[in-house]
C-alpha cells in the first residue's frame, strides 16, 4: 500500500524527541507523530506515553513534497466524551428565554465600547488625543423642588433629557467625524 494521506499503519517507534516521536512505516518510510497529535489527553512529556520498539497504529495527515510523513494517533482514537456545560439543562441547551450566564450582552461582540458599535475601540485613531477617561455628561446643580408643580419638574427633566442626547449626538458624531447635522430630534424625517 502506498503512503498516501487517510491511509493507515501499524509501525514502530524509532525515535522519541520533546516535539514527537519518529515511527518506522511498513513501506520502508519513516513518518513523524507529532506531541498534539499523540492523544486526546493533553500530554506534556511524550517521553511517558511512547517508547522506542512501541509498535503504534498511525494515520497518514500529510505527505509534504519534500518526502516528510506526518502522523497521526489521535485521530485513529474514539472521540473523547463531551462533558457537560455547567448552567446547562439536560438537553444541553439553554432555556429559551432564560437569561445569559454573566448577564445580557449589549453592543454586538465586543460590548458597547466607546461608540457602542460593537467595534473594539481604536488604538491612537485620528484625530487629536483625548483624555485618558472619556467624558460623562453630568446634570447640572439640582434645583430645590419643594414648591415645583409637576408640570415644572417634567418641563425641567425634558430640558436635561435634551441637554444629554444634544452631547451624546455631538460626541457620536466627533467619533465618527462626521460634520453632518443628525436627522431626527427636530428635524425631517
Amino acid at each position: 500500500m502506498a503512503i498516501e494521506v487517510g491511509n493507515v499503519f501499524e509501525g514502530r517507534v524509532t525515535g522519541v524527541k520533546p516535539f514527537g516521536a519518529f515511527v518506522a512505516l511498513p513501506e520502508g518510510g519513516t513518518g513523524m507523530v507529532h506531541i498534539s497529535e499523540v492523544s486526546n489527553e493533553f500530554v506534556q512529556d511524550i517521553a511517558a506515553v511512547l517508547h522506542i520498539g512501541d509498535t503504534v497504529k498511525v494515520q497518514v495527515i500529510n505527505v509534504a513534497p519534500d518526502g516528510k510523513i506526518a502522523l497521526s494517533i489521535k485521530r485513529l482514537l474514539p472521540p473523547p466524551p463531551r462533558q457537560p456545560r455547567e448552567g446547562r439543562g439536560p438537553a444541553g441547551g439553554a432555556r429559551p428565554g432564560a437569561p445569559r450566564p454573566g448577564g445580557p450582552r449589549e453592543g454586538g461582540h465586543f460590548g458597547a465600547g466607546r461608540g457602542g458599535n460593537g467595534r473594539p475601540p481604536r488604538e491612537g485613531g485620528r484625530g487629536p488625543a483625548r483624555d485618558s477617561a472619556p467624558r460623562v455628561w453630568q446634570p447640572k446643580a439640582p434645583v430645590h423642588s419643594d414648591n415645583m408643580s409637576f408640570e415644572d419638574m417634567m418641563s425641567r427633566f425634558k430640558s436635561q433629557s435634551e441637554e444629554k442626547m444634544a452631547d451624546l449626538d455631538h460626541e457620536t458624531n466627533n467619533r465618527r467625524g462626521g460634520g453632518y447635522a443628525p436627522r431626527g430630534r427636530g428635524g425631517r424625517r
